[in-house]
């Protein structure tokens, strides 16, 4: 077999028995224990659980914002990361933003302006690069947030809880752009929510997490159609779709217990 065979074959995220532990060596406090899981390429994989129980932590382990105290995290192609607020620089334009992270991932600045038009396309933002970050929506601030994430062109996307905030029309709305997004790019996403709901209409797989330390205390996949042509309005009122999201609901009470 080839290296190439080989590391087509490989998760694109590994966790293999991993602990985090905050404080100090006579008052530690253990945040995550014994987390292993794999995600493989373009799947999209959604941590739920109460607060507390080390979902963002997960994600910033694979980031590489942090460090395992114990156990092994194998992250095995580029990441792009978009955070619970969109963190734009006030002082730039939507396109100065994006200009900023690719400048960032070596494109020659030549290239910035077809790249940031494509970039917003992708996000729905058409012919918005000239728009001060400030005069947007919420909802489309985040898009520019996403549309940053893709501009290094990460194989992984990670996300955590980016529509929190929003209202729940645009949170809609956006949840099934990402899910199409994901679908037609074929990009591999590590998502966190608090939301039955969300995690069932996006995941191709749940992952249920309980506090105390953070750990995963179930699986639940969600088969369910992923193609980018599925009328997500009719798969949202679909009885298989609402049977997953109250076992997933069941599931989540339960591991805050």
């Amino acid at each position: 077999m080839s290296p190439a065979d080989t590391a087509a074959r490989l998760a694109d995220i590994e966790l293999s028995d991993v602990g985090v532990r905050y404080g100090t060596a006579k008052a530690p406090v253990v945040a995550v224990a014994g987390v292993s899981l794999a995600v493989d390429p373009g799947e999209f994989v959604v941590l739920v659980g109460p607060s507390g129980c080390g979902k963002t932590t997960l994600l910033r382990l694979v980031a590489g914002f942090e460090r395992p105290a114990t156990g092994a995290v194998e992250v095995r192609r580029k990441v792009g990361v978009v955070f619970q607020q969109p963190r734009l620089f006030p002082w730039r334009t939507v396109g100065g933003n994006l200009a900023f992270a690719l400048a960032r991932h070596g494109v020659a600045r030549p290239g910035r302006a077809a790249r940031i038009e494509e970039l917003l396309s992708l996000v729905g933002l058409s012919g918005m690069a000239g728009r001060r970050t400030w005069e947007l929506s919420g909802g489309q601030q985040q898009r520019v947030a996403i549309a940053r994430a893709l501009a290094a062109e990460p194989q992984i996307l990670l996300m955590d809880e980016p529509f929190a905030a929003l209202d729940a029309l645009t949170r809609e709305r956006l949840q099934e752009e990402v899910r199409t997004l994901a679908a037609t790019t074929g990009t591999t996403v590590l998502f966190v929510t608090h939301s039955a709901e969300e995690a069932v209409l996006l995941g191709s797989r749940v992952l249920v997490m309980a506090a105390g330390p953070g750990r995963v205390v179930a699986e639940v996949p969600v088969p369910l159609p992923r193609d980018p042509s599925t009328d997500v309005a009719s798969l949202r009122g679909d009885p298989a779709f609402a049977a997953l999201r109250a076992d997933l609901a069941t599931a989540t009470r339960s591991s805050a217990a």
